[in-house]
């Protein structure tokens, strides 16, 4: 049996890259293979030029090929194994490639820095905001680890339904929304190992029949661990939303989060002061936790300053309730600062993508 190039990359198949998990042929790292003679010359491509990888992995390959020659009664003489480095940033190389998701035009993240300061509040108020405005929006509940969504959407009247191997997201207040949350039992905690947690998410994100959306947004679990990684790796994503309260301990997440998505190629379209003060009942207004540091922290980023939002007992009971169009209807002050963030999410998220034009054939 010929040393051909099916044979090599069968050999080559059995190398696992550890970043990815998978083998260096399925993860599309062997670029090229050449044989001449009794020389082979093969060409690997990783993350940086610079990785602490190279060695072993010539190591592997040279064992590989030598396993595969000794079966194949062939002679190699000489192995050259050149390593060539893929510069763009992890969103920007999905973008370069197929979108799984052909039919969303803006693909939302919204994250934060560390837990508590009401991330996924602020993205089922985009969500639903934007819905009341027109626009075509999917809600994907992305915090696998701690799915909020069936309470904050009252998804415990809904039942879980698929369609041709897809699962169909449930439509509930004028917006689709989709949550591992009503995939197992109410009460199992979620731990996921890395591997397994870029499987369920993406399970969730590109085999739902999401259909046309004008505005996909994802809740991510708070943090800068796995699934904004799987993220950016698997969506083309027109930006991020950084979500943070007043006080200093959550900018210094908040930072965090913008560096993350920011190292992983993700434009950051700006930040959301959540919980910005409280209004009591003589209409004095209070700084809980304090009043403005997100805009300072804007600022200084130079970032885009979305809005703040403030604190409303009401907001609360909606939540709790699954009703989130109540939101709007607790009093003036709060449906203008909810519709003020997503009128400027819709202008920085405009002019970070423009709409893939279309065309109308009469």
């Amino acid at each position: 049996m010929a040393l051909q190039s099916a044979n090599l990359r069968k050999a080559l198949g059995k190398i696992i890259d550890p970043d990815s998990g998978k083998d260096i042929v399925t993860a599309g790292m062997v670029k090229d293979i050449k044989t001449a003679g009794d020389a082979i010359s093969i060409e690997i491509e990783l993350a940086a030029a610079d990785s602490p990888m190279q060695t072993r992995f010539s190591e592997q390959i040279e064992q590989a090929i030598r396993a595969t020659s000794s079966e194949c009664k062939e002679i190699v003489s000489t192995i050259e194994v050149t390593f060539t480095a893929d510069t763009r940033s992890a969103n920007e190389r999905v973008k370069d490639e197929t979108n799984p998701l052909p039919n969303v035009k803006k693909i939302i993240a919204v994250g934060a820095g560390k837990g508590g300061v009401g991330k996924s509040t602020v993205a089922t108020t985009l969500a639903i905001g934007l819905a009341r405005q027109g626009h075509k929006v999917g809600l994907l509940d992305g915090d696998i680890y701690g799915p909020s969504m069936p309470t904050m959407l009252g998804l415990y009247r809904e039942e879980s339904k698929s369609e041709e191997g897809f699962l169909l997201p449930f439509k509930v207040h004028g917006i689709e929304a989709m949550t591992i949350g009503k995939l197992v039992e109410p009460d199992r905690a979620l731990i996921w190992r890395g591997p397994r947690a870029h499987s369920a998410f993406s399970q969730l994100a590109t085999q739902t029949k999401w259909g046309e959306l004008d505005y996909l947004i994802v809740d991510l679990p708070p943090g800068t661990g796995d699934v904004p990684l799987s993220l950016a790796q698997l969506l083309p994503l027109t930006g991020a939303v950084i979500v943070c309260t007043p006080q200093v301990v959550a900018q210094d997440d908040a930072r965090r989060a913008v560096r993350m998505f920011q190292q992983l190629g993700v434009p950051v379209l700006g930040l959301v002061e959540n919980m910005s003060y409280f209004v009591a009942d003589d209409s004095k207004e209070y700084d809980i936790f304090g009043r403005g540091g997100g805009e300072q922290m804007a600022a200084a980023m130079n970032l885009e300053y979305l809005g703040g939002i403030p604190i409303h007992p009401d907001m609360r009971i909606a939540a709790d309730s699954g009703e989130p169009l109540r939101n709007w209807a607790i009093n003036e002050t709060m449906s203008n600062a909810f519709d003020a963030v997503c009128n400027n999410l819709v202008a920085t998220a405009q002019n970070a993508t423009p709409d893939r034009p279309t065309l109308t054939v009469s």
